[in-house]
C-alpha cells in the first residue's frame, strides 16, 4: 500500500523537507515538480529531513507536463483552498496521487480549471485563515488516507 505525495513548485525547503521525512514515515512516495524555490543542496531542507532523505522514495520532474505525461493513466486528486469537497469525501484507494500546490500561490487557475471534479479542501472554522502549511495540510490528508485505507 502506497500513497503518491505529489509537490507542485513547492517553495519553501523545510516544508520540503518535513513533507520528505513525513513520506517516509508513512510508506509514501514523494513527487516534487520543477521549478523549486531552493537547491536541493539547501541545509534547511537536509536540517528538516535529517538523515531519512537518502531513505526516501523521491522522484524529480521537470515540469508539470512531464509528470503528466508520465502518469496520465494514474488517479489524482488536487487540494486547494478553492475546492468544495472535503478531504474527508476522498476514496482513497493504493497508489493514489496526491497533488499540492506551491506554498504562495496553491495550485493555478488551469488546473483547478480542468481538474474540478478531484478538488479538495481541508476545512478550515476560522474567517481568520485562508490556509494551512504545507507540511500540516500534507500530513493531515496523508492520515486520512492511511487511516481509510487500513480499515478492516
Amino acid at each position: 500500500m502506497a500513497l503518491n505525495i505529489v509537490l507542485f513548485e513547492p517553495e519553501i525547503p523545510n516544508n520540503t523537507g518535513n513533507i520528505g521525512r513525513l513520506a517516509l514515515a508513512s510508506g509514501s512516495k514523494l513527487h516534487l515538480i520543477k521549478p523549486f524555490g531552493f537547491e536541493l543542496s539547501d541545509s534547511r531542507l537536509k536540517r528538516a529531513g535529517l538523515d531519512y532523505w537518502q531513505h526516501l522514495d523521491v522522484t524529480i520532474y521537470e515540469s508539470i507536463d512531464v509528470f503528466f505525461k508520465i502518469h496520465n493513466d494514474k488517479t489524482f486528486v488536487f487540494f486547494s483552498s478553492h475546492g468544495h469537497k472535503s478531504h474527508w469525501e476522498i476514496a482513497f484507494k493504493d497508489n493514489l496521487f496526491l497533488i499540492f500546490g506551491k506554498e504562495s500561490v496553491g495550485l493555478s487557475k488551469s488546473l483547478i480549471d480542468k481538474y474540478k471534479e478531484q478538488l479538495y479542501k481541508i476545512p478550515l472554522y476560522s474567517e481568520h485563515i485562508r490556509s494551512l502549511n504545507l507540511a500540516n495540510a500534507v500530513s493531515i490528508v496523508i492520515y486520512e488516507g492511511l487511516r481509510q485505507l487500513k480499515q478492516p
